[in-house]
């Protein structure tokens, strides 16, 4: 699992490559815990681009930027979703609370 951060004034991009299991998850966890403390941004994106699979456990890790994002009174979206991790993200219902590839979340949730 490799994660590339870009920070863009009051955006902050994070890439994700390879694979995001139970063996990456809680490094990736620590790893966007720390830029989210470090950038402080009002925008957060998850480019899921270079991510080859995604089991349950990229459910917690998008889920606590989520909440983080919360927190800081910020905005958080996925973009470049392939077929595979899109899935297990619709299954959990996050692209009806976090905006993926472009299409606005519904509101009222």
């Amino acid at each position: 699992m490799e994660l590339k951060s870009i920070p863009r004034g009051a955006e902050l991009e994070v890439s994700f490559a390879g694979e995001l299991d139970h063996h990456a998850a809680k490094q990736a966890m620590h790893a966007l815990d720390e830029e989210l403390e470090e950038q402080l941004p009002r925008n957060l994106v998850l480019d899921f681009g270079g991510l080859q699979f995604m089991d349950s456990s990229g459910i917690a890790v998008v889920m606590r930027a989520y909440r983080r994002m919360q927190e800081l009174g910020g905005s958080v979206c996925m973009k470049n979703v392939p077929d595979q991790p899109g899935k297990v993200l619709r299954a959990a219902a996050l692209d009806r609370l976090i905006p993926m590839d472009g299409k606005k979340a519904p509101s009222g949730l």
